[in-house]
């Protein structure tokens, strides 16, 4: 299968353009951040400053959790398509950080759960969906769907959004202890253990890239790819701030009771 860049179909499609020299490429991927990544978004801005009610938190942890529930099944589906001895084993550890090795390891969607069952939701409701907004649904899925069918290297470097994730992790921790009466240090244990997992993980999957993309096509695509997870991201809070800053709830969606 040949590397789709989803914001240059025509432009650089089948160039001759010679190969990036990999710190140029490292670096293209890095400035994706600065640009795109959603800590830049005005409802991050919102949760980390103590400007949410308990209810905007509550459906922002019940919609961000149909997100978690979603990143073991494309690792999932990235661990069906490769012939990878080295990358299955490596990537299967992501599936477990987040599915859990049960006794010992619960894993991070346990511990999200905890997060919300901190916030007083209903476990059972958390996990159906039912609540979720549909352009979370939409959004999260599209993210499974472009692992599940993206080359392997661009699939792989749609993950690298977790080179910028520890920044992102500490000011909520900080910002969400500090300003919420009802956030306990308990339930902050997801963005904790993601502090030491996030740059192991994306360690490996910037080395495999660097190394696998052959093409400048393919590097633009790997690029890209960062940026269409940037989106997925970006998306969610899009529809949170709609729903629940702007007032603008779907039918079926979670309403808050404060």
């Amino acid at each position: 299968m040949n590397p789709v860049s989803l914001e240059r179909k025509n432009a650089d499609r089948g160039s001759d353009k010679p190969l990036m020299p990999v710190a140029e490429f490292e670096a293209a991927i890095r400035a994706v951040g600065p640009e795109r990544y959603h800590d830049l978004h005005p409802f991050h801005h919102m949760l980390h400053g103590g400007k949410l009610t308990k209810g905007q938190v509550q459906a922002w942890a019940l919609n961000r959790y149909c997100y978690q529930s979603a990143v073991p099944r494309k690792d999932a589906a990235l661990i069906s398509r490769t012939y990878d001895r080295e990358l299955r084993r490596e990537w299967t550890h992501r599936l477990l950080d987040h599915d859990g090795l049960m006794p010992d390891e619960p894993g991070g969607i346990e511990r999200w759960l905890i997060l919300t069952d901190g916030l007083g939701l209903d476990r059972d409701y958390v996990i159906s969906r039912r609540g979720a907004l549909p352009a979370t649904i939409f959004a999260v899925e599209s993210y499974v769907t472009f692992v599940r069918e993206q080359p392997m290297t661009i699939a792989v470097a749609s993950s690298l959004t977790e080179l910028f994730a520890p920044k992102i992790h500490k000011e909520r921790i900080a910002g969400m202890l500090e300003n919420y009466p009802f956030i306990g240090n308990e339930v902050m244990t997801y963005f904790k253990r993601r502090l030491t997992q996030a740059p192991r993980d994306a360690d490996f999957a910037l080395k495999y890239i660097l190394e696998h993309a052959k093409t400048y096509d393919e590097q633009q695509a790997c690029v890209d790819a960062v940026r269409f997870k940037c989106n997925v991201l970006w998306a969610q809070l899009d529809a949170l701030y709609h729903a629940y800053v702007d007032g603008h709830i779907p039918p079926g969606a979670f309403r808050p009771e404060t």
